[in-house]
């Protein structure tokens, strides 16, 4: 049946009126009724058809309005009927028409003679209404005439929209005719007030039923309602608790899982919610009995139904003092949830402490509240105050048994965020005191470097660092700990512990993670117990850098490949073997050998900088080429640069460790080399060179110590030694250098002479003359090295 159809059956008699009081709708009932026609009357005021004498209803401020109205018959004669009229829905012309209904029969006496009537009525164990195949109503019982607030026999052969213009009697109409085509049940869900009651809102579940005839034709539709509140009301309680499980703790932020509570609340539970929350206490503790009033809680979050949250007194991030006789206090040291309510006084005298509460109440129409302390394990973290004055509904028993349960899942998400800001804390207390606070200033290179910790998955174990080794070598090296926290951490720690020392016996890099791959396959076996199922690894990557010779011998374990910046030219990434991560033990390493021209920059980093899940490894890798070609004199600013074009503003999602490097060369100037015949009678000789050598260079206040390490070193290669041997000077603005090479692979090693011994002092006299000393092995043999520090006059 189309709108046309429905509004025009010839059967009932309807108009539509204007809000200006004009008929603009006139169906064919009301011209049989009334004897006008639409053309007659549409367009003109709907008072030209009151009889003489009849006052118009007064309706300007009902949404609906009955009663009996003296008409004029277009044959002069008055005509007295029941009219129905209420506003039409906003969906239907506008807001403000009026849709005036008379039934067909208007009569008082009742329901009709009729056996299907009787039959359906007499058994329905609740409100009832009957309607035909042309969604007339024909037999309704008292209880459903209660419900709609009309006298039964009045409402006889109307349609539910001519009863009423809400939703809901649209959507009832719509089902109807759905059941009378297919001849299937079909239900009807919905919140209201009914308007015959004087209560509250209340659920109301309308189950439509076909009523056929002896061959299975539809003839009706049996419709009864019932109220399902109760039921209604535990499904929203359960909704509730399953939407505060999946929404509250979404991240491990103390505030944002407190905001979290309060948006679930609203509207659902209360009109206005919100979060305080006791300070930690220092160190990381938390008060575990009744907190001491009065109480000093932290606003955390709090939300409304209207915008901007205008019912709060407090700021998020604001301190406020509760009293003893506030309802926050109250709840919190009796350890259980106080309720105040308007209607019974309490409401005014709790808050009587607070004018600026107390005004808030009258301005806003605050009602009811309900104080739940916030606790978990043991702990007392806050409060979560709930409020309505929207809702006209006080709070229940029911709804203090909701609150708790959604405020304790919230409790302990707050608490677990709270645990988990001080284990990152600490984590990153030791992350950073782990790391090297400053680079070392060497002559080889200029360094710059970044950490940045994972923003949600917790600080892991990446690490960098900056090495000085003998000869103005030095090495760099950057690694990343699998997994997070603490004993990411601790690894971190004895991982840069040992790639420290095993640097300071002059290892090569693919020997250097050799003995670094034994390490963790140790550390994992004593982390898994007996049976070695640990969980510890860790990939690394080892440079060494030579100014002298400007060649540079990088070797990896599972590590990104590190990217090469020319002088001169676009970033680039550096081919070097793929060696397997540490741990994984007896898979060798192999190393690879570069030259690198005097400024050119090495960065190096872990995966952290170039995993994300807006991009890929690929599009990551060329951001960050694009990144280092920027040109820049300063390695800070291409630091930030490589930051803030790769990361997301909130941070990675990972650890990230940057180091950066320009290298130096050595001028062949500061480098002096003499062979060494294998006779000791020409080590005076060689003395003699090496003053004049250090003359030239301006050291002459170093001669003596130089000449007499000199002598030491070159007559032990001599006598111990195997040629050829090598002397080599290299001096700096801070250090001089000697270094005597051979072939032997014998190293030297230091002893304390006895009284009576006539040699065996010499390392001795070495190491008490210079400021350190020690030997590396080479492919060729070893090389014995001293450092001599320089004064600044001496240059």
């Amino acid at each position: 049946m189309s709108p046309d159809e429905a509004f025009d059956d010839g059967v009932a008699a309807r108009a539509v009126i204007a809000v200006d009081g004009t008929l603009t709708e006139w169906s064919e009932g009301a011209r049989r009724l009334l004897g006008h026609t639409a053309a007659e009357v549409v367009g003109r005021p709907a008072a030209a058809l009151l009889a003489d004498g009849a006052d118009p209803p007064s309706v300007a401020d009902d949404s609906r309005w009955s009663g009996t109205l003296t008409l004029r018959h277009r044959d002069g004669h008055p005509v007295s009927l029941w009219v129905l009229a209420h506003r039409r829905p906003p969906d239907e012309a506008e807001a403000t028409d009026w849709l005036a209904v008379s039934p067909p029969e208007a009569n008082d006496h009742g329901l009709p003679d009729d056996p299907l009537v009787h039959m359906a009525l007499t058994q329905s164990p609740c409100a009832t209404m009957i309607f035909d195949e042309r969604l007339r109503l024909r037999g309704v019982n008292e209880a459903m005439a209660d419900l709609v607030g009309l006298p039964a026999g009045r409402m006889l052969g109307l349609r539910p929209t001519d009863i009423g213009s809400r939703p809901q009697n649209s959507e009832l109409e719509e089902l109807l005719r759905r059941v009378l085509s297919t001849g299937r049940r079909q239900d009807m869900q919905t919140y209201m007030k009914a308007t015959g009651e004087n209560r509250g809102a209340h659920a109301w579940l309308a189950r439509m039923a076909p009523l056929t005839d002896g061959t299975g034709q539809v003839r009706g539709v049996c419709v009864t309602a019932h109220d399902f509140s109760d039921q209604y009301r535990s499904r929203e309680r359960l909704q509730l608790v399953n939407e505060a499980s999946v929404r509250i703790g979404t991240t491990l932020d103390v505030t944002r899982t407190a905001q979290e509570l309060a948006d679930v609340c609203v509207p659902a539970l209360a009109d206005f919610v919100s979060v305080d929350l006791l300070d930690p206490l220092e160190h990381g503790g938390e008060s575990a009995g009744a907190p001491a009033t009065p109480l000093s809680l932290r606003r955390s979050a709090h939300q409304s139904v209207n915008k901007g949250s205008p019912e709060a007194v407090a700021k998020p991030g604001q301190v406020d003092v509760y009293p003893e006789n506030s309802p926050q206090a109250a709840s919190l040291v009796a350890g259980h949830t106080v309720v105040a309510s308007g209607l019974s006084g309490d409401l005014e005298q709790w808050l009587a402490w607070d004018p600026v509460r107390f005004r808030r109440i009258q301005e806003y129409g605050i009602h009811s509240t309900m104080s739940v302390p916030l606790q978990a394990r043991g702990t007392t973290l806050g409060v979560a105050v709930f409020t309505r004055f929207r809702r006209p509904e006080a709070f229940t028993d029911d709804d203090v048994l909701l609150a708790e349960e959604v405020t304790a899942r919230a409790a302990v998400c707050i608490d677990n965020a709270r645990r988990y800001s001080r284990e990152r804390e600490t984590t990153l207390t030791l992350q950073r005191s782990l790391l090297p606070r400053t680079l070392p200033r060497t002559a080889a290179v200029e360094a710059a470097s970044r950490y940045l910790p994972a923003i949600r998955s917790g600080v892991g174990g990446d690490w960098f660092d900056v090495i000085p080794l003998s000869g103005m070598r030095v090495a760099m090296i950057v690694g990343d700990v699998v997994g997070h926290g603490i004993q990411a951490s601790a690894t971190m720690g004895r991982l840069r512990t040992a790639v420290r020392t095993l640097a300071d016996i002059d290892l090569a890099p693919d020997e250097l993670l050799t003995h670094l791959d034994d390490l963790v396959v140790r550390l994992s076996q004593e982390s898994g117990g007996d049976h070695g199922t640990g969980e510890v690894g860790a990939t690394c990557l080892y440079a060494v850098y030579d100014p002298v010779s400007r060649r540079c011998n990088l070797a990896r374990a599972g590590h990104p490949l590190p990217l090469l910046v020319p002088p001169d030219g676009p970033a680039r990434q550096l081919d070097l073997p793929s060696g397997p991560p540490l741990g994984v033990g007896g898979l060798p390493f192999e190393a690879a050998e570069v030259e690198l021209r005097e400024g050119s920059v090495l960065a190096f980093h872990t995966d952290g900088l170039l995993v994300s899940r807006e991009r890929g490894l690929d599009s990551g890798g060329r951001m960050l080429r694009e990144a280092l070609s920027v040109p820049s004199d300063s390695l800070d600013e291409i630091c930030d640069r490589v930051l803030n074009t790769l990361l997301p503003p909130g941070g990675s999602s990972d650890d990230v460790a940057l180091l950066l490097a320009r290298t130096r060369g050595l001028p062949s100037a500061q480098v002096a080399t003499w062979d060494i015949p294998a006779d000791p009678a020409l080590v005076a000789p060689i003395r003699k060179q090496v003053v004049d050598q250090l003359e030239r260079w301006g050291l002459i206040d170093a001669t003596f110590t130089a000449e007499l390490v000199v002598s030491e070193l070159v007559t032990n290669a001599i006598r111990y030694g195997a040629p050829p041997i090598r002397l080599r000077l290299i001096h700096d603005a801070a250090t001089l250098i000697c270094e005597v090479s051979d072939t032997s692979h014998t190293a030297p090693h230091l002893r304390r002479a006895k009284t009576w011994d006539e040699g065996g002092r010499g390392l001795l006299l070495v190491a008490q003359l210079t400021q350190r000393w020690g030997s590396r092995h080479t492919a060729e043999g070893k090389t014995i090295w001293a450092e001599l520090a320089l004064l600044h006059d001496e240059i």
